[in-house]
């Protein structure tokens, strides 16, 4: 019985590795997909500023196929993510191409659990079944970024870069994992329309490049993923509104065991947010949280995931 369990776990593997979970090495990208919400767009202080971002996720995968001769495979993947980013950045009070500039970077930590499951069903109806799980923990990447903002009115334009340096643990024997394993750099436009009315929308679009695994030879396609958040502020401290985003990848996963040929992945997410700023001593905080829930997921687990963002930087004087 143990070695037929293992052999269902190696079919279910496998099986995971042709079916909806494994694009983009895993369905683990550099990009994390939602985010960039509301105000993206609009310049900030200038000065020293500090994230807290708390980021949740759980998703699953299910796969299956049916012998000829009656029967069949199914097998399932579940992922449960909590990772805590910390940005510390700085703005530039002198115009950099007539824009604001920003640079910052973002360090993590990070768990990680995974288990996959398989049931193999003999012509007869009879079945058996075995599972895996694993769990991994620690410091995941490092993401530098630097981003210019001009503003003309009620409308706010954007453009950013981030890196990733795989500076987390990387096991490609494992399930679980808090890196990625390897380098990407990112860019993108963001806008946002915020009118005295209250009402605000931003749009911020980008494509990550992903750089070989040199651990595993595998190289994940070029990722492209747009974020929106729109907003109505009741007063100068409290919002709410909407938020979404739409990941997909625009070129297929080579090398390594990419053996699938046009293979990519792709998720979209909807959800509320809910905003309130403030000020305490001599600074100004801003609290941010977002909620996801996934749909139209292709070689990608789905299931929803939220945002908690606390931001600091000093707050403005009387007439600032």
């Amino acid at each position: 019985m143990l070695r037929l369990t293992k052999r269902v776990l190696i079919l279910a593997a496998g099986l995971l590795a042709s079916g909806p979970a494994l694009a983009d090495e895993g369905g683990a990208s550099v990009w994390l997909p939602g985010q960039f919400g509301s105000f993206a767009a609009v310049p900030g202080d200038p000065g020293v500023s500090f994230e807290v971002m708390f980021y949740t996720r759980r998703a699953s995968a299910v796969a299956g196929t049916d012998f000829s001769r009656g029967g069949g495979l199914l097998a399932g993947l579940n992922v449960s993510e909590q990772y805590l980013f910390l940005t510390p950045t700085y703005t530039f009070e002198q115009p950099v191409l007539g824009g604001q500039l920003a640079v910052g970077v973002t360090f993590s930590v990070g768990r990680s659990d995974s288990s996959i499951w398989g049931t193999l069903t003999g012509p007869g109806g009879n079945s058996i079944s075995g599972g895996s799980s694993d769990s991994a923990s620690g410091i995941s990447d490092t993401y530098p970024i630097a981003s210019l903002k001009w503003q003309g009115g009620d409308h706010n334009f954007m453009s950013y870069v981030m890196g990733s340096a795989p500076t987390g643990p990387y096991d490609p024997n494992r399930l679980a994992g808090v890196g990625v394993g390897h380098w990407a750099i990112d860019g993108g436009l963001g806008y946002t329309y915020m009118p005295a009315s209250g009402f605000e929308i931003s749009v911020t679009a980008g494509l990550t490049y992903n750089f070989v695994n040199p651990q595993t030879g595998y190289r994940s396609g070029t990722d492209g993923h747009i974020d929106i958040g729109t907003s109505w502020s009741f007063n100068e401290s409290l919002y709410a509104g909407a938020v979404a985003y739409l990941y997909n990848q625009v070129s297929a996963d080579t090398g390594g065991s990419a053996r699938l040929g046009d293979f990519r992945s792709r998720v979209a997410g909807v959800g509320p947010q809910v905003g309130w700023s403030f000020a305490a001593g001599g600074l100004a905080v801003d609290v941010n949280l977002r909620g996801y829930k996934e749909f139209a997921a292709q070689n990608r687990p789905e299931g929803w995931n939220a945002y908690l963002t606390l931001s600091l930087s000093a707050a403005k004087k009387p007439g600032g």
